[in-house]
């Protein structure tokens, strides 16, 4: 039996792309009938939404393609992440960093930016997914299909190095 692949989302108020992030990527897993092999989570690195529901915009643009995040809630990123997930996944390069400041030594998974694994995009900085939380609607429905895409090629990856590797 291939081992559960575990996947962390990480923002700074986990109110916005990680929870998106969390809410598509976990649709795309069901959908590939592969939810008991892959487990996902999101955090933040501040704590100024501890318990919060995910931002309205952030649920309606979600909503609106069938994902519903609204029964998902803000914590905080933790040492112990780094004992339970693979790969934890950072919408940007300042959240990043902070994840890298907590990274023990002995930690084996992937810490990195989770928009590469969308491949090209075209973007203006294709490394990172940007922070909606101060603009208008459009910055969700933008952030949606930025994490869609890069949920796509995360999903992919983790099959061929974990899911369909697990079984040879």
């Amino acid at each position: 039996m291939t081992r559960q692949t575990r996947v962390l989302f990480v923002c700074l108020g986990n109110i916005c792309r990680s929870p998106t992030a969390q809410g598509v990527f976990e649709q795309l897993v069901r959908d590939a009938g592969l939810d008991a092999l892959i487990a996902v989570d999101s955090a933040g690195t501040g704590d100024w939404h501890l318990g919060k529901a995910p931002d309205q915009r952030a649920r309606q643009a979600a909503l609106g393609r069938g994902v519903d995040i609204g029964h998902l809630r803000a914590r905080l990123v933790t040492p112990a992440d780094f004992d339970h997930f693979d790969y934890i996944l950072a919408m940007d390069r300042a959240n990043l960093d902070a994840l890298e400041r907590m990274k023990p030594d002995w930690y084996l998974g992937h810490v990195g930016l989770f928009l590469p694994f969308a491949g090209e995009l075209g973007e203006q900085d294709p490394d990172e997914v940007p922070d909606p939380y101060y603009g208008g609607f459009d910055g969700f429905e933008r952030v949606y299909e930025l994490v869609y895409q890069a949920s796509l090629g995360l999903l992919d990856h983790i099959r061929v190095h974990h899911v369909d590797a697990g079984e040879r």
